[in-house]
């Protein structure tokens, strides 16, 4: 890890149409439709939120992460509405090998219009710059066409399938 890299201040980022900040409990209820809605989650095997608190649990678990530097987590929001639209995290990171994983998810009523594709040009970009990652993985539901499709785009290429045979692996190196 760059000796620099530290998320205090939280570093905010910005694309054409969005801005990447941190979540903060104003988004509550947000949350709680991102971890409790079934199609929001139906390639992931999260437990579903069934309260309000599960999602300030989550919240409050997320901070902690971005506070110890061990990982990030952006709201995604279009510049015209500060309202949640979607997310992006980088977790399971492992700072000796510079790898990490990434998550991301855009809620429905914001797909299929080139969203996702902005957030992960600009979060690519301070994992590799920022954080100094020199691979980035995504694992993602074999049925899951829409991620697959925005990775590939991104440059990621298919690694293989995890463990549990559960998702389908893609990597990203640097250079």
């Amino acid at each position: 890890m760059p000796t620099n890299c530290s998320f205090n201040p939280f570093p905010v980022l910005t694309t054409e149409r969005l801005i990447l900040r941190r979540v903060t409990m104003n988004d509550d209820k947000e949350i709680f439709f991102q971890r409790s809605d079934e199609g929001m989650n139906k390639y992931v095997h999260n437990p579903l939120a069934s309260t309000i608190e599960d999602a300030r649990a989550w919240m409050k678990k997320i901070e902690t992460i971005i506070d110890t530097n061990e990982g990030i987590s952006w709201g995604v929001c279009l510049k015209e509405d500060d309202k949640l639209a979607g997310g992006f995290c980088y977790w399971n990171w492992e700072k000796e090998q510079d790898k990490a994983e990434i998550g991301f998810s855009i809620y429905p009523q914001h797909q299929n219009k080139g969203l996702m594709q902005e957030v992960l040009q600009t979060g690519l970009k301070f994992g590799l710059g920022f954080m100094g990652l020199k691979t980035i993985e995504a694992y993602t539901h074999a049925e899951n066409a829409a991620s697959i499709k925005v990775l590939e785009k991104s440059g990621f290429s298919f690694k293989g399938t995890s463990t549990d045979g559960d998702y389908q692996v893609y990597e990203l190196k640097a250079g």
